[in-house]
């Protein structure tokens, strides 16, 4: 075996690899509830597992592209986001002060010396 052939069939591993963590992670937006999650993600694992043994640089090339484009046409409109990551509802909900700003917090209190 080539360096060449060795190095595009790791390419391949790394993208079917890709591919499924961000389809099983897309299975969770679709699923109501956990054991919905469950069979779709028995199906997706099925999915793979059948194309397993193909050997052929050239066919693992265009079922990747067509896994690739089938996953980007049913990807969910609406993913769930956590909601203190980038995105979700919580993140930087309070941000610290710039640097420079004081914070006074007995404003509008008289000295009563």
């Amino acid at each position: 075996m080539s360096a060449s052939y060795l190095a595009r069939r790791a390419a391949q591993k790394e993208r079917v690899r890709i591919l499924y963590r961000r389809a099983l992670k897309d299975t969770l937006n679709w699923a109501v509830h956990r054991h919905l999650f469950y069979q779709d993600a028995s199906g997706l694992r099925e999915k793979f597992e059948a194309n397993k043994h193909v050997e052929d640089l050239d066919t693992i090339d265009r079922m990747i592209a067509d896994a690739e484009a089938t996953y980007n046409k049913w990807r969910h409109p609406d993913p769930y986001i956590v909601p203190w990551a980038p995105g979700g509802t919580k993140f930087t909900r309070n941000p610290t002060p710039p640097s420079g700003i004081e914070i006074i917090y007995g404003y509008g209190r008289e000295d009563n010396d």
